[in-house]
């Protein structure tokens, strides 16, 4: 392929693919600034090897393996990795971005575009514990004391948001019955 057309080719996948790697990093790192490093670093990584990447094969699970093993290396070198981050768990977090990514909505941004509907359709209470835990980043600690819970009850809480979540996603169309389950 010449120069010009795996330029081309590497600026559509990248383009397809930018949201979904960078939600994949933020599952992995809670970091900004890290997470935007682990991007840039990829996205290096990727062109340098896109003479290694099957074009016939899709191009986001091998995105996604390249920038888990530079999570896992990041991790290494600052010594500070999750107790829950192994390689297994790396698979699995791929394999459900997969699914989601095999699923309706043409592209990562409709996908996207779904939950940001079903979040805006939780009521206040659920709403307002998803997003400090996701969005702020708090862990479910923090997320107790910010709307004045006890940690069971935030937990219990996070947990019946998830569900409904789930549930709505699943009537878009964009989450699986199996998974929609776990």
């Amino acid at each position: 392929m010449s120069d010009t057309k795996a330029q081309l080719a590497f600026e559509i996948l990248v383009r397809e693919n930018s949201r979904m790697l960078t939600v994949y990093l933020r599952s992995l790192v809670r970091d900004e600034a890290t997470v935007d490093d682990l991007f840039q670093e990829a996205m290096v990584v990727a062109w340098r090897r896109l003479d290694e990447c099957d074009l016939d094969r899709p191009f986001g699970p091998w995105l996604r393996g390249i920038a888990s093993r530079l999570v896992l290396a990041h991790y290494r070198k600052q010594k500070t990795a999750p107790a829950l981050l192994h390689e297994s768990v790396l698979h699995v977090v791929d394999r459900h971005f997969e699914n989601i990514n095999l699923l309706a909505g043409d592209t990562w941004s409709d996908k996207v575009a779904a939950l940001r509907e079903c979040i805006d359709a939780l009521p206040e209470r659920q709403k307002n514990v998803i997003s400090g835990r996701y969005f702020d980043h708090l862990s479910a600690a923090e997320v107790a004391v910010r709307f004045e819970l006890t940690l069971e009850a935030c937990k219990k809480r996070l947990q019946r948001s998830r569900t409904m979540l789930a549930q709505c996603l699943k009537s878009k169309g964009v989450l699986s019955a199996s998974e929609a389950a776990s």
